[in-house]
């Protein structure tokens, strides 16, 4: 009896341990302009787009009982210096492992005009660097409306729609 009371303890335990949510750390989406328009610099618009799609990209995130946000504050120089971070070699990496992340997320919008847009978003193990889950999807127009339909249907429909893998 003992023998077995002490099994499912463990059992629960280990149930629990499974349970928690992975530390995630979440990086701004990167916009990658292929236009025409490119060359004229960043616009104010498509920039408070971005901040917009990545602000909405962490709040179904956190929403999930799977993830739990790490604050990036403390490496947000790091962070600047390194922009952007699709570039930097596994940098992303580097920056999530030093804020305790077991996973982080990240990704692009690639504008091929105002009308063809395209989002990638990846989710990998910081340890391994290895790709857990990825979507993409492509929008057309650009507009605070057509950005927030692509990243809610990748969460929906790729990043979040099967468990995560858990803690090894």
């Amino acid at each position: 009896m003992v023998r077995f009371v002490a099994a499912v303890l463990l059992w629960a335990m280990a149930s629990a341990a499974a349970a928690e949510p992975l530390r995630t750390a979440v990086f701004d989406i990167e916009l990658v302009d292929m236009s025409q328009e490119a060359e004229r610099g960043p616009r104010d618009d498509q920039s408070r787009r971005v901040k917009l799609v990545s602000d909405e990209l962490r709040r179904l995130l956190q929403a999930s009982p799977q993830i739990q946000l790490v604050e990036l504050g403390p490496a947000s120089d790091e962070i600047n210096q390194k922009a952007p971070l699709y570039r930097c070699n596994g940098c992303a990496e580097d920056i999530a492992r030093a804020l305790g992340a077991e996973l982080l997320v990240s990704g692009i919008v690639q504008k091929t005009s105002d009308l063809i847009l395209s989002f990638a978003i990846a989710i990998r193990d910081v340890r391994s660097g290895e790709l857990v889950r990825g979507g993409q999807a492509d929008i057309r127009g650009n507009t605070d409306e057509s950005w927030l339909r692509g990243i809610r249907w990748i969460v929906k429909n790729r990043l979040l729609s099967e468990p995560l893998p858990t803690r090894p």
